[in-house]
């Protein structure tokens, strides 16, 4: 993992090695955080941060659901996001903020302990690997499932919850696989690890509901909005585990994959073992919003004043 120089916690910049927490710390015990992922790209106006509104208002809405208010307002942490990006001198990077509670007491009950939160950059290539993005990635149906809605809070992004989304990537290596993929309670198609799902088959786009236990991506809405400017039919349905093998394309999309292609499920391949047209046409829309070069859609927030 590349090291940046500044890391800003609690409203300072303090060093990369200097942004610790102790060991006693509820988060270390208890997966007591909620946390956001997000990119910055690099355009002919400087680096400007994809979504940054829509992540933090989620991170907002994760922690209330957690009783941890943010001691900071939506404005400073908008502002320390970009000062931090500035203050790294990145052109392009991901952006983690990460709320979460610290030191005081170690029993169960949270509310005791400290809110803290911390945003580090740095510069982080393609998620699941160089040839990702071209060759597709090869994805195995998990035996973990993901968590029933009255279980966890599957709409919240919250640290704890990720164990699951842990023990089905490491699953998924230790069978060959690039990712994994996870079915929800009810057998129905769910999400990966940190992906949303998309199928295409007979034209028509394909994706799995809130109600499947999914985190409702930014990237995936702005894919949805995408694929209604393309002029195509999107269902958000629950769907059976064999749409995988009936599907002619398939992709994930997340901040840290952007649109992947996927190329074979539980190694039978998608369609023609390669990237479709549905999905390159919307890789190729996503990129031109996500440059600059296009038209404004009020994605981008830019790190530097025009000017």
């Amino acid at each position: 993992m590349p090291r940046s120089e500044w890391i800003w916690k609690n409203g300072a910049f303090v060093a990369w090695d200097d942004a610790t927490v102790h060991v006693c710390s509820h988060v270390l015990h208890y997966g007591s955080s909620v946390f956001e992922g997000l990119r910055a790209y690099a355009t002919p106006r400087g680096p400007a941060v994809l979504g940054l509104d829509a992540h933090l208002e989620r991170l907002r809405f994760s922690g209330r659901f957690l009783r941890m208010e943010l001691p900071y307002s939506h404005e400073e942490l908008r502002a320390a996001v970009l000062e931090t990006i500035r203050k790294n001198r990145h052109e392009s990077c991901y952006i983690r903020p990460i709320a979460y509670r610290g030191y005081d007491t170690l029993g169960v009950y949270p509310l005791s302990c400290p809110v803290e939160v911390a945003i580090a950059t740095w510069v982080w290539g393609v998620y699941l690997g160089p040839e990702a993005k071209t060759r597709g990635v090869d994805v195995g149906v998990s035996s973990w499932r993901r968590a029933a809605p009255d279980t966890l809070a599957p709409m919240a992004k919250i640290g704890g919850q990720y164990v699951s989304s842990q023990m089905a990537v490491i699953e998924a290596r230790e069978r060959g696989f690039h990712e994994g993929l996870l079915l929800d309670a009810s057998g129905y198609l769910s999400e990966g690890p940190g992906e949303n799902l998309f199928l295409v088959w007979k034209g028509e786009l394909y994706t799995p509901p809130l109600g499947s236990s999914i985190l409702g991506g930014i990237t995936r809405g702005y894919v949805l909005e995408l694929a209604r400017e393309q002029g195509l039919r999107v269902r958000e349905e629950n769907l059976p585990r064999e749409m995988l093998y009936l599907a002619d394309e398939a992709f994930f999309t997340g901040t840290a994959v952007e649109i992947t292609p996927i190329r074979s499920f539980d190694g039978l391949v998608v369609g023609k073992g390669e990237r479709g047209p549905i999905t390159t046409n919307l890789m190729r829309a996503f990129e031109a919003a996500i440059s600059g070069r296009g038209d404004d859609r009020g994605w981008l927030s830019y790190v530097r004043a025009p000017g």
